[in-house]
């Protein structure tokens, strides 16, 4: 028989050999190579191939204990090139959960989302109203009179209360606290080495409540995002693929501020650029920089899927912080807000489970 590279036959050496494969034994040599590689790949994005149980993480980057029921090796990634992709970037690119509905596992209903943030906005812009006069030019009649006699009536009630101080000097965090209750700032988080975080800084944020959204520019799968991608730890996965770039500096800041100058319509802005300062006009945009839970620190906030719809008051998309980063003016735009799943003391520290998302 045909000798092995140490001079022995493998049927002396014990050894039985391989069994042909259908098509030639090219095709299967290719077949197991591809097969090899893919078990790599696989094994780099920390998840284990053979002899464990579909869903179960491998103990690498970002493994936790215990299962994720319904959720096989894919993890909703198209191919292994996809999962190769994966390596060093953060996890809310994996989508690790299956929702069957679209809408059995929402938290919040989208009116609940849609009102609270109405609420907010309105407010916000009532605060600056003085500084809307450019906006309220071009909007229809009726609509302006409804401002106009709404800040007639925050004015007076302000008055009545005895407070002397002007309408349009509060920041939007104390905008946020008369509005919600609540207010949350970004500061150093309690994680050692985790960066910023954010915090509760007055209040309390009830179980069931918008705490804060994921601002950054919103592209569709079929979109480049390359370049913005290298090093960046900002970027989120939507269920359906669509990503969110939350990343505030270097060239995703670039991209963000080109695609909300596009869309803007004289005085109109139809997104918020401030989330890119350290002076933010939404004070809920701070989403991104949301720590991941642990062992030590459960989850007391989960992604929601937010498409806002149509009919959302022009006036009030000054405030909405994100932009697409193509122009369509027939697709909603994808918005994620965070929920909050208790009650969140003053003081507390969110945090969310990358690996969990709703739509």
């Amino acid at each position: 028989g045909q000798q092995s590279r140490g001079g022995r036959s493998p049927r002396r050496a014990g050894l039985r050999p391989a069994e042909p494969e259908a098509g030639g034994s090219e095709a299967g040599g290719a077949r197991r190579r591809a097969e090899a590689r893919r078990g790599r790949s696989l094994r780099r994005a920390g998840l284990d191939v053979g002899g464990a149980e579909a869903g179960e993480p491998r103990g690498g980057r970002g493994a936790r204990s215990g299962r994720w029921p319904g959720v096989g090796v894919a993890c909703d990634c198209s191919s292994v090139s996809a999962l190769r992709g994966l390596r060093g970037r953060l996890l809310p690119l994996l989508t690790l959960r299956y929702v069957p509905e679209e809408s059995k596992d929402k938290v919040l209903s989208d009116e609940d989302v849609l009102g609270t943030l109405l609420q907010l906005f309105q407010a916000l812009f009532l605060n600056d109203f003085s500084k809307q006069s450019d906006i309220l030019a071009v909007l229809p009649e009726p609509v302006k009179s409804k401002y106009q006699d709404l800040w007639a009536v925050q004015h007076q009630r302000e008055t009545l209360l005895g407070n002397s101080q002007p309408q349009n000097t509060f920041k939007p965090e104390e905008v946020l606290y008369k509005t919600l209750g609540f207010c949350v700032v970004r500061a150093p988080s309690s994680v050692i080495s985790a960066g910023k975080g954010v915090f509760v800084a007055k209040g309390l944020v009830p179980k069931g409540a918008v705490v804060s959204m994921y601002p950054g520019t919103v592209y569709q799968k079929h979109e480049p995002i390359f370049f913005q991608s290298i090093g960046n730890p900002f970027i989120f996965r939507c269920l359906d693929g669509v990503l969110i770039d939350g990343n505030d500096k270097g060239i995703s800041k670039v991209v963000y501020r080109s695609c909300s100058g596009r869309d803007r319509l004289g005085p109109l802005k139809m997104s918020d650029s401030t989330w890119l300062t350290a002076e933010t006009d939404n004070p809920l945009a701070v989403g991104q920089y949301v720590n991941n839970c642990s062992n030590e620190r459960a989850a007391n906030v989960c992604y929601q899927e937010f498409d806002v719809p149509a009919v959302f008051p022009v006036e009030l998309k000054q405030y909405l912080p994100n932009t697409a980063y193509s122009y369509d003016r027939h697709s909603l735009l994808r918005c994620v807000v965070l929920i909050a799943l208790r009650d969140i003391k003053q003081g507390e520290e969110l945090f969310s489970n990358y690996y969990t998302i709703v739509s």
